[in-house]
Parts: C-alpha cells; structure tokens; sequence
C-alpha cells in the first residue's frame, strides 16, 4: 500500500510539537519518542553536549488517511540550523517502482 510521510525538523521543540499533535489528531505515538541521549555513544563521534542530549532523535505520528508525520531536532553542535525551506521533507512510497 502507497504511503506519505511527513518529515518535520524542529530546533529543540519536537517533543513540544508533537504532543501537541497528538492531541489534535487523537493519535499516539508510533513507538516512544526516541532521544539522543538513548542511542549509545558511537566509537569515533563527537559527544553531544549536555544541553542536546534530551533532543529528539526520531518520533512518528500517524494522522489521517495512513498518512504519518514524523520529526527530530536539529542539532547546532552537529552545525544543523533551521532555516525556513529546510525543515520539511515529504517521503512517498508508492504501491510500485513504475
């Protein structure tokens, strides 16, 4: 089955964000919002600092019709910056490759 997905880039207000869709669309969560600081350290990455740790890494949301939302923070210590026509990004995964 065909689906859309919508990515939204945020700059450290996913979590905010995304509750606040929840409660519009009377969903819930995909799975449990994911955040930096529970995915393991990486041999060879830089930290994250403290004040990024708490970021959302990845959250999904389904809303109407199959279509899903789904979103994360941008990260300055990764040089990320918001910037208005970055932030969104549409994922269409058609029934086939034709």
């Amino acid at each position: 089955m065909s689906k859309v997905s919508i990515y939204l880039n945020f700059q450290g207000n996913t979590a905010e964000a995304f509750q606040y869709y929840k409660s519009v669309f009377n969903t819930e969560f995909s799975a449990p919002i994911m955040y930096m600081k529970d995915m393991p350290q990486q041999e060879g990455a830089p930290k994250l600092p403290e004040n990024e740790m708490n970021s959302v890494m990845h959250v999904a949301l389904p809303i109407l019709g199959g279509t899903v939302i789904m979103g994360t923070d941008m990260l300055e210590s990764m040089g990320h910056k918001l910037i208005v026509g970055n932030n969104v990004t549409l994922n269409l995964e058609p029934d086939t490759k034709e």
